[in-house]
């Protein structure tokens, strides 16, 4: 599925010379948000960056509220950098796009794409809090943000749900509780329960019996928009319950991702795809057998860790458009990865099972673990490393600790620890590491 919408979006891209419209800027937004979820770079589609519309300002927030709103989704969907554009007449930043939220705020705490009237709306004002969620920490962003959670739970009817444009509807329903998960708010605050009845539970009325959700509390049939709407806000749910995960340790679970992913390590690849940690090819695929990259250890790691992207970072050979810039500079910041030496990173490298082994090391302190190998003489070269080239001695405690913790099997068969690990190898040592750590 994945591969056929992806080759659908190149070809039309490539049909359009790169313009998906030349006004509605939103279509590059949504765009973006689709191509990021199923693991692909929306910069490097046909030889076109669909992302580089969003750095043009004004363009961006012709359609109103709606503008921004989409462009921050779609810039943070990723991490991604604001895309320089010399001929634009304002460079966008992602502060002027705030600012443009903030400044549009209703009396009443609320946003709506109409001008005019106090009264705002609440899917328009669950979108907006959505956005603004990464910035809640600027005192004037945090304060519309509690201004439009007053809104929200004063507009929530008796059955917990909203009413836009006259009626009940599924898709003001979604919204809310999406803005409430981006928000940590969780679905049963006292806010947001009315006569014992949460949002959440409003959504779940609009449940059809073949999966999908109507639009309206009083319509019948499944409807796409509504289907897609109430799925996803029903993830957000799951996956701000911790439940995500076991949506995909399901064996007969349908549409599982990466259909090329089998055998024992196939929980582990499926529980961490579902939780953001890896992502497969443009083809769909996971792509096990091929080496890991540095950068792509990086990224696994800090998403593993619930770390956030960070703007800058030490290596000059990251660059700061890359996908994978602001995951490395974060492993940086945290002391997961030190590069190779003169300011550089090496990020299409490939990562060696012993400079894994030291990354899952360090990732294990930030987790809370305590990474010395239990022996008192000093850690032994471990069974599966032991044979051939020993492991040079700054990688010994950290295959040691590895080995002794079950992260590598200390039974297994044996491996090189200087040669390339494997996307599949790196997916199981950051899944038992996660394990160790009671965080999956």
């Amino acid at each position: 599925y994945w591969e056929n919408y992806y080759r659908a979006v190149e070809e039309q891209v490539r049909a359009q010379g790169g313009v998906l419209h030349p006004r509605k800027y939103t279509e590059y937004s949504r765009v973006v948000l689709a191509l990021t979820g199923i693991g692909a770079d929306p910069r490097q589609v046909a030889g076109y960056d669909l992302l580089r519309p969003l750095g043009d300002y004004d363009r961006t927030v012709w359609q109103g509220l709606n503008g921004p709103i989409w462009a921050l989704l779609a810039l943070d969907s990723g991490g991604y950098p604001v895309p320089e554009v010399p001929e634009a007449a304002t460079q966008a930043t992602r502060q002027l796009y705030v600012d443009y939220l903030l400044a549009r705020q209703r009396p009443d705490g609320g946003w709506s794409l109409l001008d005019g009237g106090d009264r705002s709306d609440p899917d328009v004002t669950a979108m907006a809090l959505q956005a603004l969620a990464p910035y809640r920490d600027r005192p004037e962003t945090a304060a519309a943000v509690a201004r439009g959670l007053a809104c929200l739970s004063a507009r929530q009817d008796g059955d917990g749900g909203y009413a836009a444009w006259g009626e009940n509807s599924l898709e003001s329903v979604a919204q809310v509780v999406v803005a409430l998960c981006a928000l940590g708010v969780p679905l049963d605050d006292p806010r947001f329960v009315k006569n014992g009845r949460t949002v959440l539970d409003r959504l779940l009325d609009f449940r059809q019996q073949d999966g999908g959700f109507r639009h309206t509390a009083a319509g019948s049939g499944s409807a796409q928009m509504a289907s897609e709407q109430g799925l996803c806000a029903l993830a957000a749910a799951l996956r701000a319950a911790e439940g995500w995960p076991g949506l995909y340790t399901m064996t007969d679970a349908p549409g599982l991702p990466f259909p090329d992913v089998d055998g024992p390590d196939r929980e582990a690849v499926l529980a961490l795809a579902a939780r953001g940690v890896f992502t497969g090819r443009g083809d769909g695929t996971f792509d096990g057998d091929a080496p890991m990259t540095r950068a792509e250890l990086a990224a696994a790691t800090v998403r593993a860790l619930d770390l956030s992207p960070e703007a800058e970072g030490p290596f000059r050979d990251v660059d700061g458009g890359r996908w994978y810039a602001g995951y490395v500079n974060a492993a940086a910041r945290h002391g997961l990865v030190l590069g190779v030496g003169q300011d550089r990173f090496d990020p299409d490298g490939p990562v060696t099972r012993q400079e894994a082994a030291v990354v899952a090391v360090r990732g294990a302190r930030l987790l809370g673990l305590d990474p010395a190998p239990d022996s008192a003489a000093g850690p032994a070269v471990p069974a599966p490393f032991a044979g051939g080239d020993p492991p040079p001695p700054w990688a010994v405690p950290a295959l040691a600790y590895c080995c002794q913790e079950g992260l590598w099997d200390p039974a297994g068969p044996a491996l090189r620890s200087a040669d390339p690990i494997s996307r599949r190898e790196a997916a199981l040592l950051l899944y038992r590491l996660l394990e160790r750590a009671a965080r999956l």
